[in-house]
């Protein structure tokens, strides 16, 4: 593609320096630049890759887009901000790729990554060739590929739906972040189905305030489009239970459909039945009553399955195919997962990072423990601190034993995290362990026949950030060997 044939899609841009090469490749990295690549030179919060530019030319850049001129050897576009039309430079380049599919967004403060693995996995079974974007992964078919955000920048982004097209993808599944919308990371996707999970308190580190975190949440469903014509199929799935659903829904002309157990919905779910082998409820909807016996366990994950299934009533797919595969859907790692070594009591690892769905988790194991629960939190640094004492006080209200530690300190002390979650609970009984493997270790070994260990925060992670280093660090892992050394000691 000629440069100015991808420069077509900006309106206000100034060339300095002469000429129209041909463009193999976009990238915002200059390492990975190639010859016949257009360089963006990003200005971030640490490092300006503007003063990149150079190297990128020298391994082969012939074009690069900038916020300043540049003197260097090939033509460098000007624009007020490269980041926000690195998106439609992204899509220009790689044909408008989310056209060509059916694309699914979900966003929400919790339920995203287990609501978009339901659907994935629904549409695989449905023989459809499928495509995730989350937290855990990112996935091309079959085919896996590690992700460092929960939604990729732009260029990244568009660069996998391209792949996705070439291997056939027909529906793609995505978690879509606060951050992403806030940031413009999604610019140009064409979403066909935006669903609404919930929305507590987090990321407030980020966004100063809960109107402005839910104002972020409400960008997916005001960019599902105002044109009529094309509207048919656009469609807004909102969680009536939920009070900010009334802003998901004014801000989009989209056709909306609600799901929820509470209120009056669209999709609701009665006669709800849970127990640690399973959970069983009764559909009632618009679109007809039926009977749903799903191996996920708890209340928050029948949310899940309701968005999921309204998800499939939007794609106008059966009841009988719906149920065919919805209750065959396994577990999601690191969401509400059995540990199991033999032992004669509970352990589970779940990503409960939140008030909110570390409480969800916590009324669950409620519902079924005949013992004691232990249960161990930490919280990351360089996030909302105002979450700590929330997260303090939850585990001590709905758990025998708390047991504080550490999350992902980064670059903050953790020995002061830690103090910030003791502020939430003065006079209260929890025990401290810095160490995220003593802590482990000391609940397994304190448990007795009957108890349930919930081991919350990082669930599918396998790393811990301290500093600015990433260590291995496996939740599952560090359990399993505590069990086996409990149980060699028998």
């Amino acid at each position: 593609m000629k440069l100015h044939t991808l420069l077509s899609s900006i309106k206000f841009y100034k060339q300095f320096g002469e000429g129209n090469p041909e463009i193999t490749s976009v990238v915002n990295d200059n390492r990975q630049a190639v010859l016949g690549s257009l360089f963006i030179c990003i200005k971030g919060y640490t490092v300006d890759s503007h003063d990149f530019a150079g190297d990128a030319v020298a391994r082969g850049a012939v074009a690069i887009l900038a916020e300043r001129p540049l003197d260097l050897p090939v033509p460098v576009i000007v624009v007020k901000d490269t980041f926000r039309l690195m998106a439609q430079l992204a899509n220009e380049f790689y044909r408008y790729p989310t056209k060509k599919m059916n694309l699914i967004g979900v966003t929400g403060t919790n339920g995203k990554t287990t609501t978009t693995v339901i659907l994935d996995q629904v549409m695989k079974g449905l023989g459809q060739k499928t495509g995730l974007i989350g937290t855990m992964y990112n996935m091309v078919v079959d085919r896996k590929i590690e992700t460092q955000n929960t939604t990729p920048d732009s260029l990244t982004l568009q660069g996998i739906f391209n792949e996705m097209n070439k291997e056939g993808v027909q529906t793609a599944v995505m978690e879509v972040s606060s951050q992403a919308l806030q940031l413009g990371r999604v610019h140009g996707c064409d979403f066909d189905i935006a669903v609404f999970t919930n929305l507590t308190q987090d990321h407030l580190d980020y966004h100063g305030t809960m109107e402005n975190y839910r104002a972020s949440k409400q960008l997916l469903f005001a960019q599902l489009g105002n044109d009529f014509e094309t509207l048919k199929n656009k469609i807004a799935i909102l969680n009536a239970d939920d009070e900010a659903s009334k802003y998901m829904g004014e801000a989009t002309p989209a056709h909306i459909l609600t799901y929820g157990i509470k209120s009056e919905a669209d999709v609701r779910a009665t006669n709800i039945q849970l127990s640690l082998n399973g959970t069983t409820f009764t559909v009632e909807s618009i679109f007809g009553n039926f009977e749903v016996h799903a191996k996920l366990i708890g209340m928050f994950n029948v949310y899940n399955l309701l968005a999921a299934i309204s998800v499939c009533f939007a794609m106008e797919i059966p009841k009988d195919e719906i149920l065919k595969t919805i209750e065959n859907v396994p577990g999601v790692n690191g969401r509400f997962e059995p540990i199991l070594e033999g032992q004669d009591f509970s352990v589970l690892v779940d990503y409960a990072c939140t008030p909110d769905s570390l409480e969800n988790v916590l009324k669950t194991v409620q519902e079924f423990v005949t013992g004691d629960i232990y249960c161990i939190i930490g919280c990351g640094g360089d996030r909302d601190k105002t979450k700590r004492p929330l997260m303090a006080k939850v585990v001590c209200d709905l758990s025998t034993t708390a047991i504080f530690t550490m999350d992902n300190p980064r670059t903050e002390d953790p020995i002061q995290i830690l103090k910030d979650m003791e502020a939430g609970v003065p006079g209260r009984n929890f025990v401290t362990i810095s160490d995220r493997r003593e802590a482990i270790n000391y609940a397994i070994k304190q448990a007795k026949p009957n108890d349930v260990v919930i081991i919350a925060g990082k669930g599918h992670e396998d790393y811990m950030i301290i500093g600015r280093e990433k260590f291995h660090f496996d939740d599952h892992e560090v359990a399993r060997d505590a069990l086996k050394a409990r149980l060699r000691k028998k």
